[in-house]
């Protein structure tokens, strides 16, 4: 199903082949993310994300948004951490079309200094909705709160002072040296064929600047990192996101926490869930997610609540992660959190955009494209005793910082609490 082809200047292609589809999803991905810049241009890789869509030699802004929309297409693009995608999906028979796009964007966009200062307006108020979003807020400032002074502490949007300096020097800069074609890909999943995707992706692969893959500054779950933040804000709840750092996505017990993490709140039948919203009535939305990246991880949970509740919130999440590195899950509830994900992995790769997304991400993460069936098998063969004793490996108190937003005036009276659970 899966086919990869390196061409001659180190462009990479990669398709699944799913030829009961109607649709095509193609990505062009490039593997930098936030966490590769400094501190003073904090921001740019997704502020280069914005400014692709803002007009090429060849298109205008409208243009480009009409030649995908107009034959039923979508368009979209995404900055993480450590990688930048921008993909497209429309009828199959509309790829060569949807390709051209996508590199037109990567490749001639403008950086038109009109459209920089009136992206960095819009950067901003995408700044300010975040702030406006407890939610949303708090992950951030967990982020801020595990890795403070790194690059995986910031925000990935920037500040307003990073944003104000950076020109488009530095936006050009940053793209030449690292939208480079060893660090680039196409992916494309539907009804497609290798071949055929090979050959359209060459006809363009000259115009891709030569070069290294760009490094980043590593992380190391040993550096220091604070127990507490917390930001005053008159909300109606009180938003929490208490993390532990974990390992990377290249340790094998990576598959352990992915069981771990279902277990303990990923989803309606998790403890967390169970505990705290169905038995006590304490929260509405409360839940887990991990996190991996190429070097450490982070295992979070969140919640929102009345403030009043909040102690005794932390409390019973603090109970529920010491059970886990306690006691031995019952095989039977493990077994229900094997096949939510084995159901959950099926389920979503039926989606050609899943499909061209597991491709991307996969290659960037590992080099190679790890079949499902591989990681279904890795799941299946996790026991009780692998989980309780990565639990007990991730889960201590020097490992763990909680964010909160709230309008306590004054969180410090947490610390205790924190250092307890």
């Amino acid at each position: 199903m899966y086919k990869v082809s390196r061409l001659a200047n180190g462009l990479t292609v990669a398709t699944a082949s799913m030829p009961h589809m109607a649709s095509v999803s193609v990505g062009l991905w490039v593997g930098v993310g936030g966490r590769y810049e400094p501190i003073e241009i904090c921001g740019v890789s997704h502020f280069i994300e914005h400014l692709l869509f803002k007009g090429t030699r060849h298109r205008s802004a409208k243009q480009i948004s009409e030649d995908v929309e107009g034959m039923g297409g979508e368009l979209n693009a995404f900055t993480c951490e450590e990688n930048t995608c921008f993909y497209s999906k429309a009828r199959h028979d509309s790829f060569a079309e949807l390709l051209d796009v996508l590199m037109d964007m990567f490749l001639h966009s403008r950086f038109d200094p009109v459209e920089i200062q009136k992206e960095r307006g819009v950067i901003k108020e995408e700044l300010a909705m975040y702030m406006d979003q407890p939610q949303h807020y708090v992950q951030e400032l967990l982020n801020e709160a595990l890795w403070p002074d790194h690059p995986l502490g910031r925000s990935l949007t920037g500040t307003e002072k990073s944003l104000d300096y950076i020109q488009r020097k530095h936006l050009l800069d940053f793209q030449h040296t690292h939208y480079v074609a060893s660090n680039s890909m196409v992916t494309a999943a539907g009804h497609i064929d290798h071949d055929q995707v090979v050959r359209a992706v060459t006809s363009y692969a000259r115009h891709f600047n030569p070069g290294r893959a760009p490094g980043f500054q590593p992380a190391h779950p040993a550096q220091p990192q604070r127990q507490l933040y917390h930001f005053h804000k008159a909300t109606e709840q009180t938003q929490i996101a208490l993390g532990i750092r974990t390992c990377s996505r290249h340790d094998e017990r990576r598959f352990q926490l992915r069981l771990l993490n279902t277990l303990l709140g990923e989803n309606m039948s998790s403890r967390l869930f169970q505990v705290i919203r169905e038995d006590r009535g304490l929260a509405y939305s409360i839940c887990s997610s991990l996190g991996l990246f190429d070097d450490v991880g982070v295992l979070t949970g969140s919640a929102g609540l009345e403030t009043a509740k909040l102690t005794q919130t932390l409390k019973l999440i603090g109970q529920e992660m010491r059970r886990l590195a306690d006691t031995l899950p019952p095989r039977a509830e493990l077994g229900r959190a094997k096949d939510y994900l084995l159901g959950q992995m099926d389920l979503g790769l039926e989606s050609t955009i899943n499909q061209m997304m597991w491709v991307g991400e996969q290659l960037l993460g590992y080099g190679k494209i790890i079949p499902p069936a591989t990681i279904k098998q890795q799941l299946c063969l996790v026991k009780p005793s692998d989980i309780r004793d990565t639990a007990r490996a991730f889960i201590k108190s020097g490992r763990l910082s909680l964010a909160l937003v709230s309008p306590l005036k004054n969180g410090q009276p947490l610390q205790k609490l924190v250092q307890s659970l």
